[in-house]
């Protein structure tokens, strides 16, 4: 089924319109296009910051969800797709969550987030179909469509609402997105809100404006869309006591950086010497959080991993009786 976007002016996208800032682009020297392309950099910057109140409902949906066993997945296509992958990939790294807790779907399957399938994001059943064989209730689905008129995400929005999950919709092109019909198609919109929630539960929209090169929206609304899947997993991953402050005490220390900065967040956090650090980090078997209990409440990794399990994050455990931690001065 290809037949979805049928009917729509493409020309009246945001996403398609040409930029009078840079009609001269091809007359421009490097210098004056590094400029330029970082004066409209700004403009998705700003745009994001205007729909801060949609990301944090998006937020609410996923802590929710993740708390209560379910799963996060991105699914796109082209640019939009890769972005999601590479928010899912970021996760166990990060956070510390299985491979399996934030996925990614891509049209035309993992071959097209190394070369391009541009084909792939017009099969609107291929959307539904590979929402289908994993999402189930209690998931909740990001449709990232950076025109919001992709048929492959809205396919898979569709499939995910059907199945029981809660979904989201990321845009850069708000009057489709929020109105359901491309800009300027019939004039100004009156989207009931049952028309709205048909797209998705939420909808982030933000208006980053036309593309410096007309329709290439690896470009604003690339930068757009990453900030705000950045937001969506950082700031539930810091609700959910995946991070402690503003560090990252779940990271996985698989390399001589990380490592490093586990040992660093053992010594700080834990208010321990770096050498004693390093010795409770191998004793908890690289996992920073144990360490940093075992350094607190001079416990043994096994009572330590338990008073863990359960308080569910790291602050309630070292924090027992009240206080900010202090970090070791170093």
């Amino acid at each position: 089924m290809r037949a979805m976007a049928r009917g729509l002016r493409y020309e009246r996208l945001a996403t398609e319109r040409a930029n009078r800032a840079s009609a001269r682009l091809d007359r421009l020297d490097a210098r004056r296009i590094a400029a330029l392309m970082n004066r409209e950099d700004a403009r998705a910057v700003r745009a994001v910051g205007r729909v801060a109140r949609e990301i944090a409902s998006a937020v609410d949906l996923i802590v929710a969800a993740l708390g209560a066993g379910g799963r996060l997945i991105f699914v796109g296509a082209g640019t939009s797709g890769r972005l999601g992958v590479l928010e899912a990939a970021e996760c166990p790294p990060t956070f510390g969550t299985p491979p399996s807790r934030v996925q990614a779907i891509m049209a035309g399957g993992r071959a097209s987030v190394f070369r391009s399938r541009e084909g792939a994001e017009d099969d609107t059943r291929a959307g539904a179909r590979a929402v289908r064989a994993g999402v189930r209730g209690g998931d909740v689905v990001v449709g990232v469509s950076a025109s919001g008129v992709t048929p492959f995400v809205q396919g898979a929005l569709a499939a995910a609402r059907r199945a029981g999950a809660k979904t989201v919709l990321v845009s850069c092109n708000p009057a489709r997105a929020l109105l359901g019909r491309p800009s300027g198609a019939g004039g100004p919109a009156k989207a009931s809100r049952r028309q709205t929630r048909k797209t998705a539960n939420v909808i982030i929209a933000p208006a980053p404006g036309p593309e410096v090169l007309a329709g290439s929206t690896r470009l604003k609304a690339g930068t757009a869309t990453k900030l705000i899947l950045n937001t969506l997993t950082t700031a539930s991953m810091a609700r959910l006591g995946k991070v402690y402050g503003n560090r990252m005490v779940d990271v996985q220390p698989r390399s001589r950086k990380l490592r490093e900065r586990a040992a660093r967040l053992v010594a700080e956090i834990g208010a321990v010497p770096p050498a004693r650090a390093r010795r409770l980090l191998a004793a908890a078997g690289g996992r920073v959080p144990v360490a940093i209990v075992m350094a607190r409440r001079d416990l043994p990794a096994d009572a330590a991993a338990r008073a863990l399990r359960v308080a569910g994050s790291l602050r309630p455990v070292i924090e027992r009786g009240g206080g900010e931690a202090r970090f070791a001065r170093r």
